[in-house]
């Protein structure tokens, strides 16, 4: 047969809610797949008729899976195209694609061209018959398939069995940008996740400790954030130095108020680098009574401070689920290296779990806080990861 050719077809989710702004969502998903299959030299990305194309790359796995780490994407199909004028060629092609499948099958067509002569019943029916005339391992199950052959009757015929699941959301970037407090734990890599699939654009902000936290702890936290590239699109990872914070903290403040008060200087700085960058929210890891700086009135206190939004994912997962996400998206081994962060030095023997606002602040005038942070954000350096960067993790 001539004139065939292997692709891969994607299909989008979410994006078929949108109304007369829909263009802006479809364009935006465009250019992250084309980020996604940059890797790969000839691999050409197209859009027709609520479908897009990615040629040239043939049914490449390494293209496939990186397709389908895009937000926005509802499934990935290779997929072969060819004239759809010949009825004959297209069962041949059905024939084809099944000759080595066993157990049950069912074929569904889709007409989009509705001046194709043939209903999509009707294709379904004869593309089936020619199928399990070919292939004596077959038998016909319409309810529960082992494998369904679609056929899509377009400006061409699109035939493909495979359909790999994506991870939905929209598209990176389509629905702004916010900063993440990104610690080396498993929870904030799990919340910057989550943000972004929603469409947030994600930039990382991490507080280091040294001598007190290890370069070994920073490259964890550096390599969580490349890992989150493939999902998140480019991330500008801020490392803020926050030893001489803490160090003020712990001399002239209550210690059972130490948490609290790291966590109040944290947000002041992580929200001074997001209305620096453009950001409009934050996004942290916390969930409700994980530990003593997260039961309501902790998480009151914190806010105190922030005039942006504060995004929290996770504010009702418990550890299990929160893991179970990290597993699945690559950061878990790395979030568990024993690396310890800067919230693990300064630990209070005792923290207060129910802190009061107005007792927090009348502590916080015993440090210049003011000046403090000023000096660290003058200190802070920064870095920009892209998606494609090598997302080895570092031998320790």
């Amino acid at each position: 047969m001539e004139n065939v050719e292997k692709l891969i077809l994607i299909r989008f989710g979410e994006i078929h809610l949108k109304g007369q702004n829909r263009p802006y969502f479809e364009n935006m998903l465009q250019r992250r797949i084309r980020e996604a299959v940059a890797f790969y030299e000839g691999a050409r990305v197209s859009r027709h008729d609520g479908r897009y194309f990615v040629r040239g790359a043939e049914h490449n796995p390494e293209v496939i899976e990186k397709i389908c780490r895009v937000f926005g994407v509802h499934s990935v199909c290779p997929a072969v195209q060819m004239p759809k004028d010949s009825f004959e060629d297209i069962c041949e092609m059905a024939c084809e694609l099944m000759k080595d499948e066993k157990g049950s099958f069912k074929v569904h067509a889709r007409r989009s061209d509705k001046r194709y002569p043939m209903g999509s019943p009707e294709i379904a029916a004869k593309v089936g018959e020619a199928v399990l005339n070919a292939n004596e391992n077959l038998h016909v199950d319409i309810k529960n398939p082992d494998t369904r052959l679609e056929v899509e009757i377009r400006d061409k015929a699109f035939l493909y069995s495979k359909v790999y699941m994506a991870r939905g959301g929209m598209p990176v970037g389509s629905n702004g940008k916010a900063y993440v407090l990104l610690s080396g734990g498993i929870d904030s890599p799990v919340a910057a996740y989550m943000t972004a699939k929603r469409g947030v654009h994600i930039d990382a902000v991490h507080f280091d400790s040294p001598p007190y936290t290890s370069a070994r702890s920073r490259q964890k936290v550096i390599d969580l954030a490349k890992l989150l590239t493939d999902y998140c699109g480019s991330i500008r990872l801020h490392i803020v130095p926050f030893t001489e914070i803490q160090q003020e903290i712990y001399e002239k403040c209550p210690d059972e108020e130490l948490t609290i008060l790291m966590r109040r200087s944290m947000m002041r700085i992580a929200q001074a680098i997001a209305i620096e960058g453009n950001g409009t929210a934050l996004v942290t890891g916390e969930s409700i009574g994980q530990v003593a700086s997260q039961t309501l009135e902790s998480l009151a206190s914190t806010n105190d401070v922030c005039a942006l939004p504060v995004i929290r994912p996770l504010i009702c997962f418990d550890k299990s689920e929160i893991m179970e996400v990290a597993r699945d998206i690559g950061t878990y081994e790395t979030s568990i290296l024993p690396y310890e962060d800067c919230c693990t030095v300064f630990v209070p023997r005792h923290p207060k779990t129910h802190p009061k606002i107005e007792d927090v602040r009348k502590s916080e005038e015993n440090v210049d806080f003011a000046a403090l942070e000023a000096r660290a954000m003058e200190q802070a350096t920064f870095m920009d990861l892209h998606l494609g960067d090598s997302h080895e993790v570092e031998q320790y």
